[in-house]
């Protein structure tokens, strides 16, 4: 399997226990695997700013760290994410979040595939290069 970058909607299925979803059950499945799983500062921030405990919030970062993390430069992320933004708006397409946009452009950047449960970036790929990672596979 290649390189994926996991959408924070992804892991607040995996970490919510009581709500699994397909997209969570391949992470699971990536985990067991040993598979090169990535997070970027965006997800890794919409994670962790959502966690109420202290004990919650401590180990889920420990965990979190443990996987790459995708790092470039931020205005060159902001960038991309901007193109991405303005390149769908002309087409018709408007992105709802645009931290959304954001992640798009790390996966893009890093040429990585994205496991997402998440509309907007079925729309992204649409009209980017945007590497989604089916759920058959």
């Amino acid at each position: 399997m290649n390189v994926v970058l996991v959408d924070t909607s992804v892991w607040i299925d995996f970490f919510n226990s009581s709500k699994s979803s397909p997209e969570s059950e391949i992470l699971r499945q990536l985990i067991v695997n040993d598979c090169s799983i990535h997070i970027c500062p965006v997800i890794y921030q919409e994670i962790l700013q959502g966690i109420r405990d202290d004990r919650t919030f401590k180990h889920t970062r420990d965990m979190l760290l443990d996987f790459d993390m995708l790092d470039f430069a931020w205005m060159a992320v902001t960038n991309q994410a901007i193109d991405i933004y303005r390149t769908l708006r002309k087409k018709g397409i408007t992105i709802r979040k645009s931290n959304d946009c954001l992640i798009a452009a790390y996966a893009i950047l890093a040429d990585v595939q994205l496991l997402h449960k998440d509309r907007d970036f079925a729309e992204i790929a649409k009209g980017y290069n945007l590497k989604l990672l089916q759920k058959n596979k």
